[in-house]
């Protein structure tokens, strides 16, 4: 399994990345790569392009339903729907919190949105059951956003990828981190400057989270936005976590 970040800033794009997005990649058994996607925020679609083919994404899956972590759905759409290369593959499946369809219509504005579904296959999460594509188990674990919310637990090759999307602490961070070979952890608030609570997660807390839960083996933060200077929230999860902290970097691959 291997990760490449397509774009990992924090609620907007930033001037060297685009909004939340990553490709998550593994070969099955008879050696095809099965491709799919964690988010797919504003600004993600054109980056991901230098990275894959659009056809050739397997499955698009969506921790919740803000516009950095969802609104180029929309654009995908109109490539499945007009660009004259199109296959016919059929309808993309698209998976996300309840209401994901109606949100993407909305989204996508006019008599058109109601289109979207006949490109796109959209299967709403039930908490906690797993969902299994090509070579990956995908279960949706609960977390804590002003909005229905979702960490994602990607198992593969013998390997786990815990993605927090966005959240502030809560106990299901460790069901969600527990023996993960990296924790992919939103870090999009700081210690002292941040003081609301239950949006998101600053550098300690998601080390801590990572810690409680136990057997993880690397912590990377993520959802960075531009105003925050990341040298701090790697500082201050470091305060923390007794491993080396790393900092999602756009268009890196990492493997696990």
């Amino acid at each position: 399994m291997r990760m490449t970040v397509i774009g990992c800033s924090g609620s907007f794009p930033g001037p060297q990345s685009p909004a939340s997005c990553y490709l998550v990649q593994a070969d099955d058994e008879a050696g095809r790569t099965w491709s799919i996607l964690l988010d797919l925020g504003n600004g993600a679609l054109g980056v991901l392009q230098r990275h894959l083919a659009l056809d050739e994404i397997d499955a698009v899956l969506l921790s919740h339903l803000h516009p950095d972590h969802c609104l180029d759905v929309c654009g995908l759409y109109v490539t499945r729907k007009y660009s004259p290369a199109r296959a016919d593959g059929g309808r993309l499946p698209v998976h996300g919190p309840h209401g994901v369809e109606r949100r993407m219509a909305e989204a996508y504005g006019g008599e058109e949105g109601s289109a979207l579904a006949g490109q796109l296959d959209y299967r709403e999460w039930e908490a906690r059951q797993p969902v299994r594509i090509g070579p990956f188990t995908v279960t949706p674990i609960p977390v804590n956003h002003p909005v229905e919310a979702y960490g994602l637990r990607v198992e593969a090759d013998g390997q786990v990828l815990a993605y927090s999307g966005d959240t502030d602490s809560c106990p299901e961070l460790s069901e969600l981190f527990t023996g993960a070979t990296l924790a992919l952890a939103d870090s999009a608030f700081v210690d002292g400057r941040d003081e609301t609570r239950d949006i998101h997660l600053t550098g300690s807390r998601a080390a801590a989270a990572a810690v409680e839960a136990g057997g993880v083996q690397r912590l990377m933060l993520t959802h960075i936005p531009s105003w925050n200077d990341p040298e701090v929230c790697r500082a201050q999860a470091a305060a923390v976590w007794a491993g080396e902290v790393e900092l999602a970097e756009p268009e890196r691959t990492y493997p696990l």
